[in-house]
């Protein structure tokens, strides 16, 4: 596991990830100063105004006063305005950053290979591009303004004060000292309180949405009760860490408030003597105490945006472990290849795969598969057969060997030719939640409605389409729910049929389909599969029976191989068990 990342390596690498940010900094830079220095002069005039106006030589000057009230007044107008402009600069060009972070942090989540999203869970990694980023916008947008005007306040104002009187300024510091090093401490723990923070977050966003997505299961199954208390011990558990964060803030926000009163108290005091001594004039003390009001001010709220920093500092972690994630299934982009006309051929060379951490499951697979042919792929649950068919699209990579496609290595392959030539039909028949029409797009952006009904008549499902409730326009749910299994099957079929590809693998695609369907799509997928190169994963030996060529495996090994009928005569064999086993449960 890698160390943690100190917290100034984390704003580097996230400010470097955020060009955005430095948009216009000059500018904002100017405006803060301004709005700064401004602050400052208030307390000068009303110096002036005391000290030359209201204890005058010969009695309080109404001209001195108004002078100062009008220049007050000029001061705290345009302190206000360059504070709202630089706020709504901060703001607009934070948005941008964090959207193009959060535009980017989601694209690479998609560019990670199957096994890597497998390896987190889902919700989890929703968390990385909404919550953890919406921390990091939270503190940009509030946090990050208040640090930048409250540090540079601090400076301001304590050259102010070291103009007015030196030992009043030492006294301060020294309020502050100890404070210091207290709240110091309290950050390194407040680090890593809220990573707890960001985690916990995370697994109770997955937690509900497993506990949403499984709803059906959840009541199938009678255990709602034993779901809610592990949904309760999520949130408790972030919760606590919550509590436990915020417990060590309001310690150190504590701090903060303890040191102001102490300078606060030491300020009169010292002060008082000082004027008494003739050092100090009444406005000039008076001046030194609004200063230390604008000094302690922003000390306190700095303490407490610290804390809010280590928040999101920890969400900025977060999302830098995804981004910072090499895809082992990389796009070779500009430097890759695109695959050669006509339908493809395919070739597993010496191809062998494991999981990480587990046994091999594909082991020295060395097979052709002609161009324009029609394969189906069977064999036990667990044999293999997904595995070959994730090789073949590149969802993963071998261990060992090499896949090509018409002689052309797959890795070598920009993702564009190959996701636009090769299409996989998965198990689950996954709908977005739209229209069956705008599902069936998806393979094909803006075919017309016309297209869209002759492709379904085509394949035979006209008077399927006919028998739905808004026919085309029928919205099929979250996750094509509104569907039975079967039909989302129907859906993504069609789907992969308006997509028009060169290599069609259908991962035990109508294993979800009723008897009768199956055969009406038996009959389709004649027709489709024509003249294109096709690779069945078959769980049903039906699919089989109609391919042009079978291919047995077993335990990871290619065992068996040739036409059905011929397969099925070799007697105490995988596959003629299989076919035995199918036979018997069809009766």
């Amino acid at each position: 596991m890698n160390a943690p990342r100190s917290t100034w390596s984390t704003l580097r690498r996230g400010l470097a990830l955020s060009p955005e940010l430095r948009t216009g900094l000059a500018g904002t830079l100017a405006l803060a100063v301004v709005s700064m220095v401004g602050r400052a002069a208030v307390p000068v005039a009303i110096q002036q105004g005391i000290d030359r106006g209201i204890r005058a030589p010969g009695g309080p000057d109404i001209g001195v006063v108004s002078t100062v009230v009008g220049f007050t007044a000029a001061v705290l107008v345009v302190t206000t305005l360059c504070g709202y402009l630089m706020m709504r600069r901060l703001f607009t060009v934070s948005e941008t950053a964090l959207a193009n972070v959060r535009v980017r942090t989601f694209r690479h989540v998609h560019d990670l290979s199957m096994l890597h999203q497998q390896s987190e869970r889902r919700g989890s990694l929703v968390s990385r591009v909404t919550s953890d980023v919406d921390q990091i916008t939270q503190f940009l947008q509030w946090g990050g303004v208040i640090l930048l005007v409250s540090t540079g306040q601090v400076v301001v104002t304590s050259i102010v004060m070291a103009v007015y009187s030196w030992q009043l300024t030492l006294v301060v510091f020294l309020a502050f000292l100890p404070a210091v090093a207290v709240i110091r401490g309290f950050q390194r723990r407040l680090a890593g309180a809220y990573g707890i923070v960001r985690q916990r977050m995370g697994a109770m966003l997955a937690a509900i949405s497993e506990s949403v997505v499984g709803a059906a299961v959840i009541r199938a199954y009678g255990v709602s009760g034993r779901t809610a208390a592990k949904l309760d011990e999520t949130i408790d558990a972030q919760r606590r860490a919550q509590s436990r964060a915020m417990t060590l803030s309001v310690t150190s926000f504590s701090t903060g408030e303890l040191a102001s009163g102490l300078a606060l108290g030491a300020v009169v005091v010292v002060g008082v003597l000082l004027g008494v001594d003739g050092t100090l004039t009444v406005g000039q003390l008076t001046a030194f105490l609004f200063l230390v009001a604008l000094f302690v001010q922003p000390v306190q709220i700095a303490t407490e945006v610290l804390n809010e920093a280590q928040n999101a500092i920890a969400g900025w972690r977060r999302v830098l472990d995804v981004l910072d994630l090499e895809p082992d299934v990389a796009d070779p982009a500009k430097e890759g290849v695109d695959l050669p006309p006509g339908p493809l051929g395919i070739r597993f060379a010496a191809v062998s795969y494991a999981y990480p951490g587990g046994p091999t499951v594909l082991s020295d697979v060395d097979i052709e598969i002609a161009p324009k042919s029609r394969v189906a792929v069977v064999g036990e649950t667990g044999s293999g057969k997904t595995t070959f068919a994730k090789l073949l699209t590149r969802l993963m990579d071998p261990s060992t060997g090499e896949v090509l496609l018409s002689d052309t290595p797959l890795d070598r392959v920009r993702f564009e030719s190959l996701r636009s030539r090769v299409v996989m039909v998965p198990q689950d028949g996954f709908l977005f939640d739209a229209t069956v029409a705008d599902n069936v797009r998806f393979g094909r952006p803006g075919l017309g409605s016309d297209g869209l009904a002759l492709a379904f008549a085509e394949l035979g499902l006209a008077d399927w389409v006919e028998g739905l409730p808004m026919g085309l326009a029928t919205p099929v749910g979250e996750r094509g729910e509104a569907l039975s299994v079967g039909e989302r099957q129907l859906v993504a079929l069609a789907r992969a049929y308006v997509a028009d590809p060169d290599l069609l693998v259908l991962d035990e695609a109508t294993s979800a389909v009723d008897p009768a369907t199956e055969v009406r799509l038996q009959r389709t997928l004649d027709a489709v599969t024509r003249g294109r190169t096709t690779v069945a994963i078959a769980h049903r030996l039906s699919t089989a029976q109609a391919a042009d060529e079978v291919i047995v495996v077993d335990k990871g090994r290619i065992v068996q191989r040739g036409p059905h009928a011929t397969l099925v005569q070799e007697r105490d064999s995988v596959y003629a068990r299989l076919y035995a086993s199918w036979l018997e449960q069809t009766r």
